[in-house]
């Protein structure tokens, strides 16, 4: 009895450690997996627990192509594992929101300094050395958040389509020429849709956004875009690249990597003005690689890195030394709205949205 017991003891503890054993490979599997395609994680998934020193985690709102040039880069460059995990800007601040208790990721690279006034208390304060050589109006002046890329409000055109037709400015967005040819999303759905519609109204109402000038714009603009709302960003600059429309409201970055890769279109910043906000990354307060996160701020912000980006993505930097490529718009060619309130404009998105729609309505 006490040998039947005792081998069956054994069996038990043998087939413990061969378990153990077979969840230590496949671990191992997974993150070698994860290091190959370093951007596949979505933002329904939930990020595997960080730990020791090789390891980092990316919660980003930002664009593929931008997020490759940056942590690919900086995984090369430093050895360290970035773990990426990609949502909506609104999907990864709630993220950090709701683990504040305990928190999964170190860093938040989502949306601008306004946008992220609300949620300092997840951030850690942290200023980089390099942010002295970021160019004036985009310094780390909040302690949380540093502006790091900037990608603004511009109209794509097409140039076949728009033969004879002068669109240099949101003015132009009037000519009934143009009556149903202006690719434009909701503004209430898409922050690019918002921030062109935003943009315009600083531009047409003499830097008062809720001016009645602003608002005459506004509504001779809903009347030219004839009842056509897109429901995604995509489908602007897609749309205007295929011949579908004349002109979109987007972001410079998709409109610039259409001219970069050969299509007929132009990017137009328009001749009154647009606002350059930049796109901020911050620490995760309580960060579980802290020491590492601070050192993907400090690379990101660097001129190795923002050079980089400015040669070979269609995303602005803003590191003082930074080069650009010939496919972006020089900063000297752009008008800046110097009026522009990012905080206002956050406070007030709702008020902005619910007339836009009222306006929309009527016209329908």
């Amino acid at each position: 009895m006490k040998r039947k017991l005792a081998f069956a003891l054994a069996l038990v503890l043998t087939f413990g450690l061969l378990a153990g054993c077979g969840n230590k490979n496949q671990g191992n599997q997974s993150n070698q997996g994860a290091q190959s395609n370093p951007g596949s994680a979505s933002g329904s998934q939930k990020p595997s627990t960080p730990s020791g020193s090789d390891t980092l985690v990316v919660y980003t709102a930002r664009s593929e192509s931008l997020n490759n040039a940056v942590i690919e880069n900086f995984e090369a460059d430093t050895g360290i594992h970035v773990e990426v995990v990609t949502g909506g800007t609104g999907e990864i601040l709630k993220r950090v929101q709701s683990e504040a208790a305990n928190p999964q990721g170190d860093i938040c690279w989502a949306a601008d300094g306004p946008q992220l006034r609300g949620y300092v208390d997840y951030f850690e304060k942290y200023v980089s050395p390099e942010d002295a050589n970021m160019m004036d109006g985009y310094k780390n002046t909040s302690g949380y958040s540093a502006p790091a890329f900037c990608d603004p409000p511009v109209f794509i055109v097409n140039n076949d389509l728009a033969a004879g037709i002068e669109v240099n400015g949101f003015e132009d967005l009037l000519n009934p020429a143009l009556k149903g040819k202006i690719a434009a999303g909701d503004p209430v759905n898409s922050s690019s849709a918002f921030n062109c519609l935003v943009a315009g109204l600083y531009a047409m109402g003499n830097g008062d956004p809720m001016s009645d000038a602003a608002w005459e714009w506004a509504k001779g603009f809903i009347a030219n875009l004839d009842g056509v709302s897109l429901s995604s960003s995509s489908q602007v600059y897609r749309g205007v690249a295929e011949g579908e429309y004349v002109v979109g409201l987007t972001w410079e970055d998709p409109a610039a990597a259409y001219v970069r890769d050969g299509v007929n279109v132009r990017v137009v910043f328009p001749e009154e003005g647009t606002f350059m906000s930049g796109q901020c990354v911050s620490i995760i307060k309580g960060a579980p690689n802290m020491e590492n996160a601070k050192k993907f701020v400090d690379y990101m912000l660097g001129e190795t890195c923002q050079s980089y980006v400015g040669q070979n993505t269609t995303v602005r930097p803003l590191n003082g030394s930074a080069t650009l490529s010939d496919t972006l718009t020089p900063w000297a060619d752009i008008k800046e709205l110097d009026s522009y309130d990012g905080a206002w404009v956050a406070d007030n998105k709702a008020q902005i949205t619910e007339r836009y729609t009222e306006y929309l309505v009527d016209a329908g």
